[in-house]
């Protein structure tokens, strides 16, 4: 009876640890949380990279690929093939809106959804993120030649208060949520820029 015991206790507590690694995924610090941190530069190199649990989230990564197509769900290929089209909403017979409406819209009777938001789109191939170490999402953030045209102010409310972006958090049934809130994405940007909006070296 032991090892029955044993096995039983094992796996009642495997989905635990499941949900604990899921639910750790989900917290974002705040600025405060870097505050000891003495040196500037250090600091905003932390802070960025606590900004990275958003920016390297499947919530953020799937509508900034690097080639023509979107991911979709928690970073698989966009079921049916799609493309990005002339302006990031996709091709003439198949823009985005086609599937995409204002909001979310869950299945019926399923734990899924299609998620929606009034001007859903593609971020430009200049900002595209997937595959490339955070430190250069980074420098690319920065480079207003390649974040669409963003002085530092307009990238705080960007990551801050965008509504597309805020879609992030509210992606509709079946999908995991950026970590934190948006708000709280947006005092970190502040709090990175402020200090001095170093980047990690890789």
């Amino acid at each position: 009876m032991k090892p029955f015991i044993h096995m039983s206790v094992t796996l009642f507590l495997l989905p635990l640890a499941a949900f604990a690694q899921e639910a750790s995924d989900l917290t974002l610090r705040g600025p405060e949380a870097f505050s000891r941190i003495e040196n500037d530069a250090e600091r905003s190199v932390a802070i960025f990279r606590e900004m990275g649990k958003v920016i390297e989230s499947p919530r953020c990564m799937n509508c900034h690929p690097r080639g023509d197509s979107p991911m979709q769900k928690d970073g698989v290929p966009h079921m049916p093939p799609v493309v990005r089209g002339a302006d990031g909403h996709g091709a003439p017979a198949m823009e985005c809106s086609t599937c995409h409406s204002d909001a979310p819209v869950p299945f019926e009777a399923s734990d899924r959804s299609v998620p929606g938001h009034p001007d859903w789109h593609l971020a430009p191939v200049s900002m595209g993120w997937q595959g490339l170490p955070l430190g250069e999402v980074c420098v690319q953030m920065l480079d207003p030649g390649r974040n669409g045209g963003l002085s530092l102010d307009e990238l705080i409310h960007h990551n801050g208060e965008d509504g597309l972006v805020g879609s992030g958090w509210t992606p509709g049934p079946g999908r995991t949520p950026a970590p934190g809130t948006q708000e709280l994405f947006g005092a970190l940007t502040r709090a990175w820029i402020e200090t001095g909006s170093a980047c990690p070296s890789s």
